[in-house]
């Protein structure tokens, strides 16, 4: 997760302002409010959900218009993924924000994301809309 596990998680987050002036956007807190409840944790006292919460609150302190995040639900409890689905459709839905997600949980796919890619050896090999991610397709690209 690249997380600072010595650094506050507000500390962390201010790791992504471009000046120490700057304050944390309130809208990672409204997104992730255990970030504000726990400021003043170690970020390696986090639990592994409340890590990748505070990744994704550090990016999105930059304003990004894209954001690329791999595999955002290994090991993190089911709630807090469907937490994470919620905040990253959000900020597609309202922001316009563009976000690939490289990811093997495919409930999570088919529930949060729009489109889908499936590559092989760095070629896309099917593409379309989630719709599309048919039981065929897996078997034939995703199953070992």
């Amino acid at each position: 997760r690249h997380i600072f596990p010595r650094l506050s998680v507000t500390d962390n987050l201010r790791t992504g302002l471009s000046s120490i002036k700057e304050n944390i956007p309130e809208d990672i807190y409204e997104y992730f409010p255990v970030l504000k409840e726990m400021g003043e944790r170690m970020g390696g006292d986090l639990s592994g959900g409340q890590q990748q919460q505070l990744a994704i609150g550090r990016a999105l302190v930059t304003q990004p218009e894209l954001l690329i995040l791999d595999e955002p639900t290994e090991g993190i409890q089911p709630n807090i993924i469907q937490r994470i689905g919620e905040v990253l459709k959000d900020l597609c839905q309202q922001r316009g924000m563009t976000i690939i997600i490289v990811e093997q949980y495919l409930d999570f796919i088919r529930e949060f994301c729009d489109t889908f890619a499936i590559m092989n050896r760095g070629q896309v090999v099917a593409q379309d809309d989630i719709d599309a991610l048919t039981e065929e397709l897996i078997i034939q690209y995703l199953h070992v």
